[in-house]
């Protein structure tokens, strides 16, 4: 996950609130000293986590509670606000057409972010394309093309080539008719004169709508000036920080940049094309602090689901149809989300939190073993649980290449399900949720 470590300290924290018999002075001091240690291991600047934490102590101790919220809450409240505070404004880069030049460093990410970038245009139902202007890092043009022919966008590049104008303007005319089309640039060691001059170049004849850059989250504190000379260069629009779920000093990179004038658009979140996150500081923080973030939840169940087989399951579901055919299209749209445990990470600290990652690990393996086993099942099995016996157990784990307890598993734990989707058939959430289907607020 993201920032662990800080989300770990900050959710005993919260922990150590909701256990406390009451709210005084004291506990407010000791909680202060807690966030206090955990942001500034987190690489946060200490003159900013002592603004936060003495705002955050005044708020506690002179606010009064809203009508109709405990003192413990109000102070969780608290926390949660001042948290979202030293990570300014968000800013959406919009769905629309668009020419997006990206910039930064050597070494950042910035090519593999141009994918990433790619991937999610690509989700929101936009074609994009790539123009490879890096004419300085040899075999750059060579990982740019193996990206697009991964996420299928095309790319264009003029192999040989000396000059990033050149390329850059034959490679707009090339993708004229595309939605967005994103230009890889060159970077350096260091914000050099030649560095600038060439961005100035290239910017000049793209005259793109955003400028973004794209920076490492392990150079912590010093994302904050780099970003700043990088905005006085060329303006930037919005700033992307790549290995947010490796780097300690995430935290660090995060509140540095937002004390410049260049928001934070996007987070990298891991190796994968489709690990790139819009970053929206309440949601960040109410998945750091445990809360959950069901925002983003559904709006991943939302691209990996589509409106056909949504629709479908729920139909069915709502019928009262929940067969091994509906439990196998839920693991199914479960799978194409990607981890497990950045599944659960979404979810509210109450339910995330029962399981382990050891148990999250163990729970993914099963759920990819059940998806085995379903494929060596006809579709009368599938359709008819219950006249799944001994012989057809026997014969569907020879098949699935398991033993018959696994297949045993498998049937419990559907049955399982099913009685939970019976027991929750008529309570409100399932209403909610319906009355947004129709709205199309879920988009499903």
């Amino acid at each position: 996950m993201v920032l662990e470590n800080l989300s770990d300290k900050l959710k005993l924290t919260l922990k150590k609130i909701a256990n406390a018999p009451h709210i005084d002075k004291e506990l407010v001091k000791e909680v202060v000293k807690d966030i206090q240690r955990a942001l500034l291991q987190a690489d946060v600047n200490v003159k900013l986590v002592l603004q936060l934490t003495k705002s955050l102590e005044t708020r506690a101790l002179t606010e009064k509670p809203p009508a109709g919220m405990s003192a413990k809450e109000h102070v969780i409240r608290i926390i949660y606000q001042e948290l979202v505070k030293i990570l300014g404004k968000p800013r959406e880069v919009p769905l629309k057409k668009q020419v997006i030049m990206m910039v930064g460093l050597y070494g950042q990410g910035k090519t593999t972010t141009c994918g990433k970038l790619g991937r999610y245009f690509q989700k929101k139902g936009l074609k994009v394309g790539l123009i490879g202007c890096d004419v300085h890092r040899p075999a750059a043009l060579d990982q740019l093309m193996q990206i697009g022919e991964q996420i299928n966008v095309p790319v264009f590049g003029i192999r040989g080539e000396k000059d990033p104008v050149k390329i850059c303007l034959q490679g707009l005319e090339h993708f004229k008719d595309l939605d967005v089309i994103i230009v890889d640039t060159s970077g350096r060691h260091a914000l050099e004169d030649d560095l600038i001059e060439e961005m100035r170049n290239i910017f000049q004849a793209a005259k793109p709508d955003e400028k973004l850059l794209v920076m490492d989250a392990t150079v912590g504190q010093q994302a904050g000036p780099q970003a700043k000379a990088f905005h006085d260069a060329v303006n930037i629009t919005g700033v992307i920080i790549t290995k947010m779920d490796g780097s300690a000093k995430g935290g660090g990179a995060l509140s540095a940049v937002q004390e410049t004038k260049a928001p934070v658009v996007f987070i990298g979140v891991g190796e994968h094309i489709n690990d790139l996150e819009k970053f929206e500081p309440t949601r960040f923080i109410s998945r750091i602090l445990g809360m959950g973030d069901l925002a983003s939840l559904l709006e991943k169940v939302t691209e990996n689901i589509s409106e056909k087989d949504a629709k479908e399951v729920m139909e069915r579901i709502s019928a009262g149809k929940f067969t091994l055919k509906e439990m196998e299209k839920q693991m199914e749209m479960i799978s194409g989300m990607g981890p497990f445990q950045k599944i659960m990470n979404m979810l509210p600290f109450g339910m995330s939190g029962k399981l382990s990652n050891e148990q999250m690990e163990e729970t993914q393996k099963k759920l990819k073993r059940f998806k085995i086993i379903m494929k060596s099942m006809t579709e009368y099995e599938k359709e008819n649980p219950l006249e799944i016996k001994h012989s057809r157990i026997a014969r569907i784990a020879k098949g699935a290449g398991v033993d018959a307890k696994d297949v045993k598993e498998l049937l419990k734990y559907y049955n399982m399900s099913k009685k939970a989707i019976r027991g929750i058939k008529d309570r409100k959430w399932r209403k909610v949720l319906e009355k947004q289907m129709r709205e199309g607020k879920l988009s499903m």
